[in-house]
């Protein structure tokens, strides 16, 4: 992982400025037992269908991937971002696999149908209206626990 004192310069700006969002009434839940939990991931690694739209530089929007595909693909360009881990495991960043082992051992309760992904590089704030879409699709679902990867 690269430290903001050694990226390039106009990332390290763009990561110094932006400003963390306050919430006055953030939404707690109660979890349910882990063996009953219906997983998704949501991932700001940039990842993508083979074919999809790729992402822009500061994307506000959200790719769908279902857990049963493979042929996915990257479009986060950082330089500082090393991509060689992932590209000879998925799991490393997209952890389908183990997750479906989980649940397989009865350790959660099943892998959900879809899972997420956005540009990490974007400011957060700029994507609520594509979060909010994402939570809507996972509630209709059933998620109920989400595994969020921040790459």
């Amino acid at each position: 992982m690269t430290r903001i004192f050694e990226m390039p310069a106009v990332g390290r700006g763009f990561i110094s400025d932006l400003q963390l969002p306050t919430f006055e009434d953030p939404a707690w839940t109660t979890p349910v037992p882990t063996n009953q939990r219906r997983v998704s991931i949501v991932s700001t690694a940039a990842v993508s269908q083979r074919g999809d739209k790729p992402f822009s530089w500061l994307a506000k929007d959200h790719r769908t991937f279902h857990k049963n595909d493979r042929d996915l693909v990257m479009t986060h360009v950082a330089v500082e971002f090393d991509r060689s881990a992932w590209q000879q495991d998925l799991n490393v960043i997209i952890p389908l696999d183990r997750l479906e082992e989980m649940a397989q051992d009865g350790e959660i309760g099943s892998v959900a149908d879809e899972h997420y992904s956005f540009m990490g590089a974007a400011d957060p704030v700029t994507m609520e209206k594509s979060a909010r879409a994402v939570a809507d699709q996972m509630k209709r679902e059933g998620v109920n626990t989400v595994f969020l990867i921040p790459i």
